[in-house]
């Protein structure tokens, strides 16, 4: 069965070839990789673990199963300890790092059949190891954890998971200073980019963020730091009402930008505006990336990354609840993900239906 739009003229429903499923799609399991003593969580493992605990528990408690990657399973059911496994699938492999976001698959329909695309992943333009990273899709294929057929090696074009985003209905937000960077694809111009995403996920419209970034951000501004497309034509976006804050005049131009966007109709965005979180520092004083825009959605759920700021995480849920009226919202506290520069939607990545074999 073909997936369907609205035809900007007309408005009647027609047939496209190729979608980029949103992130709301049904979905059979969410993709995570849990933290070991060769990962950059060595020094903080203990609490890594307690973090992934409790992602773990709250998402598999909604009885949505997790595929976990782990470099021994025996461990990785150890650190587990307490929590219904039944909706826990364990593949032992190694990696580099933990963000599944950024290496996972990203999944299409086209002609109406699921593919599950693999793009190369280079550690975010070089700046770290991602050899293993880069290699775990094809694992999955070859482990058959994926279905059969539906695995395409998409990895002469370099694209994380975190840096698109789409509603779902040939739109795809991005941003220029990651999808054009020297150091991903030779240093694509937008026009080059645009017409990438065109050509991999069927993107019919492609917006694309010239302004936007948080301190201790080291994705080249991802979006899913960001921006975020949602239902009905909405775009949730991470504010700044602070003027005296270093990142207030870059998310002041980004908020400009964003209502001067149009959807695929040339009509405006609904616009809803989430609160900056108090900045969040290391031991050696360096502001981490801390952003509500981080979360994950499913077809029932919003997991909320929250960070122990009662006033701001309440604010950010009840935000959330305008373009997901209808799904139960979950606040996770991911403090710990950030002392490694992430959050919640940079530690998962979905799996829609019929991508898994198991």
């Amino acid at each position: 069965m073909w997936t369907k739009q609205y035809n900007s003229q007309n408005r009647q429903p027609k047939m496209r070839n190729k979608i980029f499923l949103p992130e709301w799609t049904p979905c059979d399991a969410i993709l995570m990789a849990l933290p070991n003593e060769e990962t950059d969580w060595n020094y903080i493992l203990t609490q890594a673990w307690a973090q992934y605990r409790e992602i773990i528990e709250k998402i598999t408690r909604c009885g949505i199963k997790i595929v976990l990657l782990c470099r021994d399973v025996k461990e990785a059911e150890k650190v587990l300890e307490g929590i219904n496994q039944n909706n826990i699938f364990f593949v032992e492999t190694d990696f580099n790092d933990t963000w599944t976001r950024d290496y996972g698959p990203l999944t299409i329909l086209k002609h109406g059949d699921l593919r599950v695309l693999d793009f190369g992943f280079n550690a975010w333009g070089l700046k770290f190891a991602a050899d293993k990273d880069n290699l775990i899709n094809r694992t999955l294929n070859r482990k058959s954890v994926i279905t059969k057929g539906i695995y395409r090696n998409e990895s002469a074009f370099i694209l994380e998971g975190g840096s698109v985003d789409t509603d779902g209905e040939g739109t795809i937000l991005t941003t220029t200073k990651c999808l054009c960077s020297p150091n991903r694809n030779g240093g694509l111009s937008k026009t080059e980019a645009t017409e990438k995403l065109k050509q991999h996920l069927g993107a019919e419209h492609v917006l694309m963020l010239d302004y936007g970034a948080l301190i201790g951000d080291d994705t080249d501004s991802h979006i899913d730091t960001l921006a975020r497309m949602a239902h009905e034509n909405t775009i949730v976006f991470t504010g700044c009402r602070n003027i005296e804050d270093p990142q207030f005049e870059e998310l002041l131009k980004m908020r400009a930008q964003l209502s001067m966007f149009r959807n695929i109709h040339g009509e405006p965005f609904n616009l809803v505006e989430l609160p900056l979180p108090d900045p969040v520092f290391d031991d050696e004083a360096n502001r981490l990336p801390a952003t509500y825009a981080n979360y994950l959605v499913t077809d029932r759920y919003v997991f909320m990354p929250t960070y122990n700021q009662p006033d701001n995480d309440r604010l950010a849920m009840q935000t959330i609840r305008i373009p997901f009226p209808d799904h139960e919202i979950i606040g996770i506290d991911c403090r710990a993900l950030l002392w490694q520069h992430g959050s919640l939607h940079c530690a998962t990545m979905q799996l829609p239906k019929g991508v898994l074999a198991i």
